[in-house]
C-alpha cells in the first residue's frame, strides 16, 4: 500500500470511528484530532450524492430472487425466498437448511455471509460473516428462546487437488469467543482455548451475583470472583 493509501484509509477509519464528543468530554480544552480538510479531499468521491429517488420505478415488487451484480456480471448480493446454495472458491455446497433472506458475495463470487430466518422447527434468525472458508462471526436466536454470538478463529486455508485446488470448507478451528443468552436467561462471555475449551467465563450466578469463573480443560469451574457473594446480608 502506497503512503498516500496508507494515509486516506487512516483518514477514512478516523471518519468511522472517531468520537469527538468523547473526546471534548474528556478533555474539553483540547480540540479532537481529526483529518485535515487536504486529506478529507483526497478521499471525497462527491459532494452530491444521490440520497434519494423522486420516483420508484414500482410501488412494489414480488419476486423469488433477486440477484445484484457488479460491473463484471458477478453476482455480489442475492435476495431470495430460498438463498442458493453456497459457494465457496467456485464450487457450490449444500446448504444445511433452507434460509430465507440475503447472501452476500465477494469479487471471485464467493460467499462471505448473510442474514435471514432458517427454515428449522419453530423457526431460526440467523446472519453470519465469513472467513474465505467457513464462518467468522454468527448471530442466532434459537426457537428456545437462547440467543448466541460467536467468534471463530480464522482456519488455515487448505486447497483439495481433487476439486481442481479449491478451497475446503469446515476446516476445524476453535470458536475463541461467544457471548450467549441462555433459554433461562443465564447470561455469559466465555473466552476459549486454541483446543475450544471454554477457559475463562463471565457470568450472572443462579444467586444474582456477578462472578468471573475460571475453568480446567474439562469444564470444571476451578476458581471463581464473586465480590458480592462474600458480602454479608441484610
Amino acid at each position: 500500500m502506497s503512503v498516500l493509501n496508507m494515509a486516506v484509509a487512516s483518514a477514512a477509519l478516523a471518519l468511522a470511528f472517531a468520537c469527538p464528543a468523547a473526546a471534548q468530554e474528556a478533555s474539553p480544552d483540547v480540540a479532537p484530532k481529526r483529518p485535515s480538510l487536504e486529506v478529507l479531499e483526497r478521499i471525497i468521491e462527491t459532494r452530491t450524492p444521490q440520497t434519494r429517488i423522486e420516483t420508484p420505478d414500482h410501488d412494489r415488487i414480488s419476486a423469488r430472487r433477486i440477484d445484484i451484480v457488479d460491473a463484471d456480471g458477478t453476482i455480489r448480493m442475492t435476495l431470495s425466498g430460498a438463498t442458493p446454495p453456497p459457494i465457496i472458491d467456485g464450487v457450490q455446497y449444500k446448504r444445511a437448511f433452507n434460509v430465507a433472506g440475503l447472501i452476500l458475495y465477494d469479487d471471485k463470487g464467493s460467499e462471505r455471509g448473510g442474514f435471514g430466518t432458517a427454515d428449522v422447527e419453530g423457526g431460526m434468525a440467523v446472519l453470519a460473516l465469513d472467513h474465505p472458508a467457513m464462518d467468522a462471526v454468527g448471530w442466532r436466536v434459537s426457537p428456545n428462546g437462547s440467543v448466541s454470538f460467536v467468534f471463530n478463529q480464522a482456519p488455515p486455508l487448505v486447497r483439495e487437488p481433487g476439486l481442481g485446488g479449491a478451497l475446503v470448507p469446515g476446516v476445524q478451528t476453535p470458536t475463541r469467543m461467544r457471548l450467549s443468552l441462555a433459554a433461562d436467561g443465564t447470561p455469559a462471555v466465555a473466552l476459549s482455548d486454541r483446543n475450544d475449551k471454554p477457559r475463562l467465563r463471565l457470568t450472572v450466578t443462579e444467586e444474582g451475583f456477578g462472578a468471573i469463573q475460571f475453568l480446567n480443560a474439562e469444564g470444571q469451574v476451578i476458581h471463581m470472583i464473586a465480590p458480592e457473594a462474600d458480602l454479608p446480608t441484610n
